[in-house]
């Protein structure tokens, strides 16, 4: 993980971690992903770049497999100053919302897909069973409801 951004401190080991937890859950245990924290200036250039969308958006995935044998999988950028608003709204800890950020940037990865409403329930769903911990010892409340607001239809 590296960070281009100033005035945020995030843990890096927590980063690790989640990624790391996500990517097992993915079948990817062993691949690299470069993880790299901006501020909204700079994932704006990028997303105008790559996506000819000029606004701050709060996570950009690439995927950077090749043909044959690689342990590279891609790259996550994460918006900083993006993650805080979408906290502060939500009322959860910055450090939960740059979970949610990298589980999501790899399920890009890893070729999930949320541009249609079908396509984002089953990512968001895998979303939070990766930082629930199912099938883990970590308790499921550990992750409050409110963090999925606007991210799931309500049952």
């Amino acid at each position: 993980m590296r960070s281009l951004q100033r005035g945020t401190g995030v843990s890096a080991a927590r980063l690790r971690g989640v990624a790391v937890r996500a990517l097992t859950a993915l079948g990817r245990r062993g691949v690299d992903v470069h993880v790299t924290l901006v501020d909204d200036p700079t994932i704006r250039r990028l997303n105008a770049r790559h996506l000819g969308v000029r606004r701050p958006t709060d996570v950009l995935a690439f995927n950077l497999e090749g043909p044959g044998p690689s342990a590279l999988l891609g790259e996550v950028i994460v918006s900083v100053d993006t993650a805080r608003r979408q906290a502060r709204r939500l009322r959860v800890s910055l450090a939960l919302e740059m979970d949610l950020l990298v589980v999501h940037g790899l399920l890009h990865l890893a070729g999930y897909d949320d541009a249609d409403p079908a396509g984002a329930r089953v990512m968001h769903e895998r979303e939070r069973e990766i930082l629930s911990g199912r099938g883990r010892s970590r308790r499921a409340s550990a992750v409050p409801e409110r963090l999925w607001t606007g991210l799931l239809p309500r049952p």
